[in-house]
């Protein structure tokens, strides 16, 4: 039941994080990742992605095309 629950709880912030994504990629025409980082869904434009991996958010050696697989939804 629990984890009945915690799906529920997390295709909802799934959801919510897709459709944030479409709406920011149709505004400003740049293409958006929804990643899960640090337990929760984040929306991040992928001209963000390149900065922070050079501010070492990710470990090193970590590639933007190494994000795109972590992806777990990406806009077109």
């Amino acid at each position: 039941m629990i984890q009945l629950i915690k799906r529920i709880i997390f295709a909802w912030r799934y959801r919510r994080a897709v459709r944030k994504a479409n709406k920011y990629a149709g505004l400003f025409g740049m293409k958006y990742y929804v990643l899960n980082m640090g337990g929760k869904l984040k929306v991040i434009p992928k001209k963000n992605i390149s900065e922070m991996i050079h501010r070492r958010r990710f470990r090193k050696g970590t590639t933007i095309r190494d994000i795109e697989k972590m992806a777990l939804f990406i806009t077109k």
